[in-house]
């Protein structure tokens, strides 16, 4: 008997060593369930546009470094400030000596200003946008806010005005505070500081910046320009997009649908991009921070590499469908009771379509779910008459019943659409309400009545 426990005894230890070695040796990511796509950044999220829908993730909330990803806050501020008359795009700029010597320092992306010529506004953004030119953008937000330092304070704000988490600007370009030559915004930051933001604030930032200035695509989507730098043709700056997935570029093709957004590179970023792309009606963003490729080395392709591992994923397994039309009712919800109403009950339903983000075979896996607001029912969930036509009750909400589900940018883990009313009604008049009160209360009586005689039986 005790050879045998000791027999057993060894036995268990010998399997749970092989299974303590087994477990060592899965790769890194082997615990990460959510990491379907096996992508190969820091930080990762990829979302549709028009929803917010979250496709993918990965360690998406972590701050990281963004490097010139930092400039698409930038023109989301100046694009901003022309919708304002604030700045418009005709606008002259004359270079302070920091933007002088900033853009000639040939180690940076630049375009190299003068300091006896004048810029338009328009200009320095397409150096921005298209060639991550870091003088012209220190140049846009001394013309927005009048230093450096000022537009700085003006990123937080609107960061936070956006619902951006986990971040922290420090400068307009992205570079480390290092190369600004000792010019840097001392209130934001350290000699050696550089900006951070976490994949899904990225994300969110261009989620706004495609939607609230769709108009910007038309410049990310460039992919080359010249910049007229000097007074002379020789001192033209021939531009090339950063942006190598763009169709014309050299990890782009010609059924891609890609068209921005910004490309990010320091030591401490790694390699970073945020992209967009529309295929069959459906756009794109996706978010890669410091990418590399499958042996942990970072480079140009790793990125662009990463970002297409993404949108393949999306664009091949979702699509946007209007699962419930505009007018659409709710099965056993089509009426609420309406108290003092001229009529009893009034017709609900969607004033909108509600459209989803649906993977494929998915179709019915969504519960639709009505939601009133129970601030405009009493205790009894009646409204109170007058009721006004397309009045909001609630909302649909539709329910996800699928698998594996990452939810919207902003939290929220389901879809709606508010469900409004179909009609007015007017209050019933004190002689109408009178005899309802009369009704109700033979009602009562003939009621108790009955009880009563079907109790003798």
């Amino acid at each position: 008997m005790k050879a045998k426990n000791k027999l057993k005894k060894c036995l268990a230890s010998a399997l749970a060593f092989i299974l303590i070695v087994s477990l060592l040796q899965l790769p890194k990511n082997a615990f990460a369930a959510d990491d379907i796509l096996d992508v190969h950044a820091d930080g990762a999220i990829a979302i549709e546009a028009s929803t917010g829908k979250v496709l993918y993730e990965k360690n998406a909330d972590t701050a990281l470094g963004v490097a010139s990803m930092s400039k698409m806050m930038t023109e989301y501020i100046l694009l901003e400030s022309v919708k304002k008359g604030k700045v418009k795009w005709d606008q002259e700029y004359t270079p302070s000596d920091y933007v002088y010597k900033i853009s000639h320092n040939t180690k940076l992306s630049n375009v190299p200003l003068r300091k006896d010529k004048k810029y338009k506004i328009i200009d320095l953004y397409h150096a921005m946008a298209i060639y991550s030119a870091n003088a012209a953008t220190i140049a846009i937000a001394e013309t927005i806010a009048g230093s450096e330092t000022n537009f700085v304070k003006m990123m937080n704000e609107e960061a936070k005005k956006l619902g951006l988490k986990d971040y922290k600007f420090v400068n307009c370009t992205g570079l480390n505070n290092s190369d600004l030559q000792g010019m840097y915004p001392k209130k934001f930051g350290g000699p050696d500081d550089e900006n951070i933001m976490s994949a899904r604030a990225t994300a969110k930032l261009a989620y706004h910046l495609v939607n609230d200035y769709p108009e910007m695509l038309k410049t990310s989507s460039i992919p080359k320009m010249v910049f007229h730098a000097g007074f002379t043709p020789d001192e033209d700056v021939k531009m090339e997009n950063w942006n190598w997935m763009l169709p014309s570029l050299v990890y782009g093709s010609k059924d891609n649908g890609v068209d921005g957004l910004k490309t990010g590179t320091t030591d401490f970023a790694g390699y970073c991009f945020t992209g967009t792309a529309q295929r069959n009606g459906m756009r794109v963003i996706t978010v890669v921070l410091n990418a590399t490729n499958a042996k942990g080395q970072g480079g140009y392709s790793a990125r662009f590499d990463e970002t297409k591992k993404m949108m393949d994923y999306a664009f091949s397994n979702f699509s946007v469908k209007e699962v419930y039309p505009k007018n659409y009712e709710i099965s056993k919800h089509k009426t609420l009771p309406v108290l003092k109403g001229k009529e009893k009950n009034v017709k609900i339903s969607t004033k909108e379509p509600l459209r989803l983000v649906v993977k494929n075979g998915e179709d019915k896996a969504f519960k639709p779910v009505l939601v009133l607001d129970k601030k405009k029912l009493d205790k009894d969930g009646n409204l109170l008459a007058p009721v006004k036509k397309n009045e909001a009750v609630g909302k649909l909400v539709a329910e996800y019943k699928g698998s594996k589900d990452y939810g919207y940018l902003y939290g929220q883990k389901s879809a709606s659409v508010y469900v409004v009313t179909a009609n007015n009604v007017d209050k019933a008049n004190w002689f109408v309400l009178m005899m309802r009160g009369v009704g109700h209360f033979f009602a009562n009586i003939w009621g108790g009545i009955t009880s009563t005689v079907k109790g003798w039986f």
